[in-house]
């Protein structure tokens, strides 16, 4: 099989295709052709969890191992760690091993730029970014891909952090996250907090909001955000209790959300005015795997990238 390291990831995952990659991802997902059961989760008390995301999705097989360890931040070590799995969809034969760590926060800060693409209203041009760690690096990355913001904003509860990031994408650094939010059109929420780091009452009419923090004890959107608007999500899955779905979602309908495939292929409606409010709430998806994934398999065999081993 092909083993291929986090260096070797990082250099054959093109962020423009993984766009692509993941927008027919997301409409194989909402029109039923992928197969993908809710995560499941081993938890270590006081420590984190080992997450299990199988999942076949547009001809990739894979299942990705991932741990989220949130005193990592202080160990100098990220917060999340993945391995992925590639299977041969014709035979189940073991195919690849892929380093999922660079995936994962690849295909997660791109996903919300695919929202952010679809129900951003036009003209928008002030970026805000809350949470300067591996996330808001990620979303930085992919959004600048899908629109032209004029403006972009930094706010993390380490202002070193912020300063650092910001000066990485040409920002500047908001000294809190309500004046990072204030009169921003596109609100990217990245943190890992248990308790809502954004208000209601700070969004601008019209904003689009992104939110891909996960934590079992709570989220980083207060509920009237989460109900601010048209609610969109990867999957309706999301709204199973976690490790599955949302927190922010508990207790919502379902059916009160579109999903990113539904706008996508138009069976469902999406942005409907100027002064709009519109929400993607993200808890990740083995469909997104499974898109970039294969991406990076492909690109290393037409390269001859990666080491091949014998199991």
């Amino acid at each position: 099989m092909l083993v291929v390291s986090q260096a070797e990831v990082k250099r054959l995952l093109d962020l423009p295709q993984l766009l692509d990659a993941l927008r027919r991802a997301f409409i194989e997902l909402s029109a039923g052709r992928a197969s993908v059961p809710p995560r499941i989760a081993a938890f270590v008390p006081d420590r984190g969890l080992l997450g299990a995301m199988p999942g076949y999705s547009d001809g990739v097989l894979e299942t990705k191992l991932v741990s989220v360890f949130a005193g990592n931040h202080d160990r100098g070590l990220p917060s999340h760690q993945a391995v992925i799995a590639l299977f041969d969809a014709e035979t189940g034969t073991p195919l690849a091993l892929l380093d999922g760590t660079h995936i994962t926060a690849a295909r997660t800060g791109a996903a919300a730029a695919v929202s952010t693409d679809l129900l951003a209203r036009a003209g928008a041009g002030v970026l805000a970014v809350l949470g300067a760690g591996v996330q808001g690096r990620s979303h930085l990355e992919a959004h600048r891909l899908i629109r032209n913001f004029s403006e972009v904003r930094v706010a993390s509860r380490d202002r070193a952090h912020a300063e650092q990031l910001a000066g990485d994408f040409d920002a500047r650094v908001a000294d809190t996250f309500e004046a990072a939010v204030r009169g921003a059109d596109v609100v990217c929420c990245c943190t890992d907090a248990a308790e809502p780091i954004l208000r209601r009452e700070w969004l601008s009419p019209g904003v689009h909001v992104t939110s891909v923090g996960s934590n079992v004890k709570g989220g980083e959107l207060d509920r009237e955000t989460v109900r601010a608007g048209l609610l969109t999500v990867e999957s309706r899955a999301g709204f199973l209790p976690p490790p599955a779905g949302s927190a922010e979602l508990q207790g919502l309908d379902p059916e009160s959300a579109v999903e990113l495939g539904e706008l996508l292929a138009g069976t469902r409606p999406g942005r409907t005015s100027s002064e709009q409010v519109t929400v993607y709430k993200s808890m990740g998806h083995a469909v997104e795997d499974a898109a970039a994934a294969g991406l990076v398999y492909r690109t290393a065999l037409a390269l001859g990238a990666g080491t091949q081993v014998q199991l």
